[in-house]
């Protein structure tokens, strides 16, 4: 299903792709991975920090493009989700996941390339962890 807009830019706007990410849902990520980095012991590069919260903003908003990929089917038929991206046809099911899936592997790897493996494996984890 695609609209005449679609049809026309042939990619989803921007807006669109940023609504696959579950906004609402990523800001108490955020502020959750914050406030566990503000209150940890010792020192933290303050540098590294807002990276490490970036890359849990990207993991989050990729698991939230995942999930909708994956509950595709469940959101066409609900009132509460069905002017989601990917029923409305704003947003194609395999860019959806081409998008996720990209941020998802990005995110781990600058996680895991600016920190360490250990909180990226964690991400990678917790991404895996809210799609299924």
């Amino acid at each position: 299903m695609t609209t005449a807009s679609q049809t026309i830019q042939g990619l989803a706007s921007a807006k669109d792709l940023f609504a696959l990410t579950k906004p609402r849902v990523m800001s108490l990520v955020v502020f959750t991975g914050f406030a566990g980095l503000y209150l940890a012991p010792g020192d933290l590069n303050p540098g590294l920090a807002a990276i490490a919260v970036l890359c849990i903003a990207i993991g989050a908003g990729a698991s939230g493009a995942i999930n909708m990929w994956y509950d595709r089917d469940i959101d066409a038929v609900m009132t509460r989700t069905r002017g989601r991206p990917i029923p409305t046809g704003k947003v194609n099911a395999d860019e959806a996941l081409a998008f996720g899936v990209i941020l998802s592997g990005m995110s781990v790897m600058v996680m895991g390339l600016a920190t360490n493996w250990v909180p990226a494996a964690l991400l990678a984890g917790t991404t895996g962890f809210y799609v299924f």
